[in-house]
């Protein structure tokens, strides 16, 4: 028989120092985000599954897990992503005519891991900016997003634009393609050339151009100049020259990071819309930030409006930093007397950690380190350091 301490497949428990770890970058990063105007909202875990979905495409709905309301006997959602209920929130709770900041933090559920390292719980923290189509929001939150990292005590960095109104531009050209867009997109995100290449035959084939342009775009990576090959090897579509401006626009404020394009980095077909970014730093394996345009998933809530941001996962995120150490705190002996006990709410009134033993307990405690202890002295109680 199973233990019933073991957990599912791809998730675990929170330890005293990871958990006081994420709870603190949690609590610096909400600030952080409230420094740039951006105001913070909780929705719920469980939602409808239609309107969690809500213009996410067929890669939400893979990683959502799904169950029966008891009271309605409607399909329920246990959110994958919190980013479609902001959303929401935007266009049908607030229905602001402006431009609307919003931030959040909540955990997040995939019905299978997104690789062979991931978890199926997420902690996701982000922000989304509602109301600006122009370059001016993709920065905010470019720079809002290194800003996260770097408060985290990663440093160096390197971010990865890419755009996907480029992509989706060479696929609204060819009928073909559009039937095939989420196959295109995956083979894509693996740059897969051997698998784009196929597109080519069949029944179903893509047109010679298309399937060519394709094939460019995973070997159209690496530095700014990037942006002129690209203009040289792909076709001169409207959307595509519009998207290699957009980028370059975007690259000419960018000076603070080291900065590459992956023309490849597309996202998800129905979901991104223009801009999409990725930020890597050596210690993890793959990206840890994310984010990117979306104009066209609020359409599904009945009110179209420019849409921008990025999400991170706090607990991958912390999982690649250097581990914590113990807190400095006070030992206080056992007792109730009087005098004692307002010298304990004294000094953690003033932010000290303080723990006062039982009578004959034997403290261990991975998290805090203590230096200090509360001795009587002279009738007073006074805090010593621990030699």
């Amino acid at each position: 028989m199973k233990g019933n301490w073991l957990l599912p497949e791809s998730l675990a428990d929170m330890l005293p120092a990871e958990a006081r770890r994420i709870e603190d970058l949690r609590r610096i990063l909400l600030d952080s985000f409230r420094t740039y105007g951006f105001e913070l909202v909780a929705p719920p875990l469980v939602e409808y599954i239609e309107s969690l979905l809500s213009g996410t495409g067929s890669d939400l709905n893979l990683r959502t897990s799904k169950l029966v309301d008891q009271l309605s006997g409607r399909t329920l959602g246990i959110r994958a992503d919190m980013t479609p209920q902001v959303t929401r929130i935007d266009a049908h709770l607030l229905n602001r005519l402006g431009v609307t900041r919003l931030c959040y933090c909540g955990p997040v559920l995939h019905a299978r891991p997104a690789g062979l390292l991931a978890n199926r719980e997420l902690l996701q923290i982000g922000a989304e900016i509602y109301g600006h189509a122009g370059f001016e929001a993709d920065l905010e939150i470019i720079h809002l997003a290194l800003d996260s990292v770097r408060l985290a005590g990663v440093q160096t960095l390197r971010l990865d634009l890419c755009h996907a109104g480029l992509v989706r531009s060479l696929i609204e050209t060819d009928p073909k393609a559009v039937s095939r867009a989420d196959e295109i997109m995956a083979l894509l995100r693996d740059k897969d050339l051997p698998g784009l290449t196929q597109l080519g035959t069949g029944s179903d084939a893509l047109l010679p151009a298309t399937v060519g342009a394709l094939v460019r775009l995973p070997q159209l990576y690496g530095d700014l100049t990037v942006l002129e090959r690209a203009r040289k090897e792909l076709p001169r579509l409207p959307g595509v020259v519009a998207a290699l401006d957009t980028l370059e626009h975007l690259l000419g404020a960018l000076d603070d990071v080291s900065v590459g394009i992956d023309l490849a980095d597309v996202g998800t077909y129905g979901y991104h819309s223009g801009v999409t970014f990725s930020v890597y730093a050596q210690g993890w394996h793959d990206a840890i930030v994310q984010g990117g345009r979306y104009d066209d998933v609020s359409r599904a809530f009945g009110r179209a409006r420019p849409a921008t941001g990025f999400s991170l996962d706090l607990r991958k995120l912390v999982d690649g930093l250097v581990p914590a150490r113990p807190a400095p705190a006070i030992r206080a002996p056992a007792g109730q007397d009087a005098a004692l006990r307002q010298a304990i709410y004294a000094l953690r009134q003033t932010g000290n950690i303080v723990v006062q033993v039982f009578p004959g307990e034997v403290a261990t405690h991975d998290e805090f380190m203590f230096d200090r202890q509360l001795v009587l002295l002279d009738g007073q109680w006074v805090v010593q350091q621990v030699l």
